[in-house]
């Protein structure tokens, strides 16, 4: 197996900036593998409600996750904030592949880096349908 390499910063499309916390350190005196997957759910979730495409309480169709990863290259701790960088690695009919990279601030290459699958999906039936032009339109500028 090949082991990942970290991307650039320049891999990626928009960026957030998270303040860490002290309850994500774990024992080790770093955060906790968990907590990068609570900052790739919040990265997308707060691209999507920037492009208007999140509507929690009532929008159909609606995005599931069915797919994440993470590889871990450097170690992060409280108390610095982190830079989450997004890019959408593949889009399909259905599904949306997010590319996610976890940087120190100011840091060129990540600290860590995964990906967040997304299939949209008829918010009553759970069953997928294609997505829909305008999030399309919104979701090809992440795309590299």
């Amino acid at each position: 197996m090949t082991r990942p390499v970290p991307r650039a910063r320049t891999h990626y499309r928009w960026f957030m900036t998270i303040a860490t916390r002290w309850a994500d350190n774990d024992a080790y005196g770093h955060v906790n593998n968990t907590v990068y997957y609570e900052w790739f759910d919040s990265a997308v979730n707060a691209w999507m409600v920037e492009q208007d495409m999140l509507d929690i309480a009532a929008g159909d169709p609606i995005a599931l996750v069915v797919e994440t990863s993470c590889s871990y290259f450097a170690s992060l701790a409280f108390p610095e904030s982190v830079e989450i960088g997004l890019a959408v690695a593949q889009l399909g009919t259905s599904s949306i592949r997010y590319r996610i990279g976890i940087f120190a601030v100011g840091a060129d290459t990540a600290a860590a880096a995964g990906e967040f699958v997304h299939v949209v999906v008829d918010r009553a039936n759970r069953r997928p349908v294609a997505i829909p032009a305008d999030w399309r339109t919104r979701l090809e500028p992440l795309a590299d």
